[in-house]
């Protein structure tokens, strides 16, 4: 099973692969929205289509993963 395979069956859906500023601003965003946020670090051999920019700064990179915030009772 793959990291994406894995934390999708824990409920986090993948919005985005990017880097600084852009990185915070999305992440801010969601937060804002009520929505729980995972920074991954990005795994080329994951993505699909063209990723061959961003497998030339690996470290660089994080991908977005979000999911509904559990309500405390």
């Amino acid at each position: 099973m793959t990291r994406a395979e894995e934390l999708a069956a824990q409920g986090w859906q993948r919005q985005a692969t990017t880097d600084e500023p852009r990185l915070a601003e999305m992440a801010d965003l969601y937060r804002e929205i009520g929505m729980e946020v995972h920074l991954e670090p990005f795994h080329a051999e994951e993505e699909k289509g063209c990723s061959g920019c961003l497998a030339e700064f690996p470290d660089r990179y994080r991908t977005i993963y979000i999911r509904k915030r559990e309500e405390s009772s």
